[in-house]
């Protein structure tokens, strides 16, 4: 595919248009614009290179989901057949919102917030976007600070999680260090004295227990654990100065904006890869760490005629890409106007998924090795969540050789992956408030960053009290299935079907040259459009109640966990019927109103006016041809291929 180089000239499809330093010449305009454009147009910031915007949509969708929760449900969902409804969903699904997204930040340079001026009866898909993103950065930087803690941990002589000779175990702890492991087998062996017995019985009671040292360190220490959500506690202070922590760096890192995003995604999004690697190579080299790849690999077609497992494959591609959330339009929306959306979509899709398949080796070759240490199954050491990156993988690393070394690696990947997430999700926030008061706001981003961060900050407190656990589950139980489902159904029936594909489509032909191809819009339209409903409806049909572990939450937790699940969908009817309310006229006239864009424009103020003769023309039913004569100012030959695209 072609592509655009920066700082230089090249002639676009259109013959008279001139595309520099991203910005769109047309025939007959110049640098200047009325004064009343001036004052409303307020320039928005660009990405230092287009590798920056690509580094940062791969950091955005490769996430924790891709390299703990993607292993566990291929095993979980027939091995490498679970790869059949994931890539499916990925082109039916992912792929095409993920390319919608894209190309409306592009064109609008808008957030989500703003950009659904499209179709103005469905603004509060913008609003929905803000409130999954606020709720899912307030809850996933918990995960960073637990990997924070343990990063500090890492750092020790001995790993406190390998042993347990700590003020946190309990007589039934399993040491993970296998000087430790020796020690307790040198016990059990001995004979003699009262205290001998009193050893080995404990011993022994112990094995039938059998408590790994690094669940106690995890259950006892890290999350100080209660017996329920009813007793929170306070708040402990070494998960405070942790969530402090976790929040400074996402200050840190996004204190100029995407200026400083820009920079800092060239480690955080590469390094993962490379540890990831370095992991693989270490990984194979340890015995049965082959069991446990050829386990991931282990086919069972018959999986794939339970339905769970293809709504699973859906749920995962929501939750890996990261649409419906706002943060691929709000990176987009930094773009230079003529970015080649499609190629980044391409390159962002395929790591995602690539990257999902190949963690499924790093995680199964170090499951292998432990389940051949412990001399257990392989189905018995996989867990997923929380559990795989903070017991499973930390006993495996403190069983190797220089364990502190493994272990301040393995977490600071996980620090750069979940940063990077973050990074999405936070600027669509703060991007979303600037862009409400350019004026006001726009020279004081880092000012709105800050508060940001400390009201999150101080909304996290309840996750580091000994309940944390607790609400962390009922959160991320509750917090975005459902909002994604609907949001990505009703961004394609406001595009596809309000605002109209075809005319999206001419709105692609003044960005980039050439309209969206035929099979995006008959995805867009019919096919993504259907899949999400029917995924939307299993959704709610297979809607279950939240659970950890065998804990029941009380009736009030589970009610606030469904009050949680529906505040990012209220905004959409509350929207819909102030627009309906403040708009003259009958209901049908009102309707009909709110369907057609507003203040919906390019985010080049060059093409304003060439913009309004386009939509003109559009509303006209006109060809795309005289679209590409209105814009370029030329005509196209009779058989052009252009001619054979139909507008309705």
């Amino acid at each position: 595919m072609d592509t655009l180089p920066d700082k230089q000239e090249k002639q676009d499809t259109c013959s008279d248009v001139v595309i520099r330093d991203g910005d769109v010449m047309l025939p007959g305009t110049s640098d200047s614009s009325s004064s009343s454009a001036e004052d409303e147009y307020v320039e928005r910031e660009k990405w230092g290179s287009k590798f920056e915007f690509i580094l940062a949509c791969v950091g955005f969708s490769v996430a924790y989901g891709n390299l703990m929760r993607f292993p566990y449900l291929c095993i979980r969902n027939g091995g490498g057949a679970f790869l059949i409804p994931f890539f499916l969903f990925m082109f039916l699904l992912g792929f095409p919102l993920y390319y919608l997204e894209v190309c409306l930040g592009q064109f609008s340079g808008s957030s989500p917030l703003f950009v659904w001026r499209l179709t103005p009866l469905l603004k509060g898909i913008g609003w929905l976007m803000i409130f999954i993103s606020g709720i899912v950065s307030w809850y996933y930087n918990t995960i960073i600070a637990w990997v924070l803690y343990y990063l500090y941990n890492s750092f020790r002589t001995t790993l406190p999680w390998s042993t347990c000779n700590n003020e946190w175990n309990t007589i039934y702890c399993r040491p993970s260090d296998p000087d430790a492991v020796a020690a307790l087998i040198k016990v059990s062996n001995a004979t003699g004295n009262g205290s001998d017995v009193a050893a080995i019985n404990a011993t022994n009671e112990n094995i039938i227990r059998n408590i790994s040292s690094s669940k106690e360190f995890w259950q006892n220490n890290v999350l100080g654990m209660s017996k329920g959500i009813d007793q929170m506690g306070t708040v402990q202070i070494h998960l405070a100065v942790s969530m402090l922590g976790a929040w400074v760096l996402v200050f840190l890192c996004l204190i100029k904006g995407i200026k400083s995003v820009g920079k800092v995604v060239y480690v955080t999004a590469l390094l993962p890869y490379v540890l990831l690697i370095v992991f693989f190579i270490r990984g194979i080299t340890l015995p049965g760490s082959m069991d446990g790849i050829r386990f991931f690999l282990s086919t069972d077609f018959n999986r794939l005629k339970d339905a769970q497992v293809w709504l699973e494959a859906a749920v995962q591609v929501f939750y890996s890409l990261g649409p419906v959330w706002g943060g691929v339009i709000t990176m987009s929306s930094y773009n230079k106007f003529s970015n080649n959306c499609l190629r980044d979509t391409i390159i962002a899709c395929l790591a995602d998924s690539l990257t999902s398949f190949f963690a499924g080796f790093v995680v199964f070759a170090i499951i292998g090795y432990m389940a051949h240490e412990l001399r257990q199954p392989i189905e018995e050491v996989a867990t997923a969540g929380p559990g795989l990156m903070f017991i499973a993988y930390p006993e495996a690393i403190s069983r190797m050789p220089v364990p502190q070394l493994w272990a301040v690696l393995f977490f600071i990947m996980l620090i750069t992956v979940g940063l990077d997430t973050q990074f999405g999700m936070f600027e669509t926030l703060s991007s979303g408030i600037v862009d409400a008061f350019p004026n006001k706001l726009g020279k004081r981003k880092m000012l709105v960053t800050a508060m940001i961060a400390c009201g999150m900050f101080l909304c996290s407190l309840p996750f580091c009290t000994h309940a944390g656990i607790y609400i962390y589950s009922l959160v991320d139980w509750y917090a975005s299935a459902i909002c994604m489902a609907l949001g990505g159904l009703l961004e394609l029936v406001a595009v596809g079907w309000y605002y109209g594909a075809n005319r999206f489509s001419a709105d692609m032909i003044m960005m980039l040259g050439k309209p969206a191809p035929l099979f995006l819009r008959l995805l867009w339209c019919v096919i993504s459009p259907l899949v999400f409903l029917v995924v939307f409806i299993v959704i709610l049909a297979r809607y279950d109640e939240v659970h950890y572990h065998g804990y029941i939450y009380p009736d009030y937790a589970i009610s606030i966990g469904n009050l949680l699940a529906l505040v990012p969908v209220i905004p959409i009817p509350v929207c819909f019927m102030y627009e309906i309310i403040r708009t003259p006229g009958t209901l049908k006239e009102r309707i009909k109103i709110l369907m057609k864009p507003e203040a919906w424009r390019p985010n080049n103020r060059k093409l304003w006016q060439v913009y309004e003769d386009t939509e003109r023309a559009v509303t006209s039913k006109l060809s795309i041809a005289y679209i590409k004569e209105t814009l370029c100012g030329t005509t196209p030959e009779p058989d052009s291929p252009m001619d054979d695209i139909a507008w309705h």
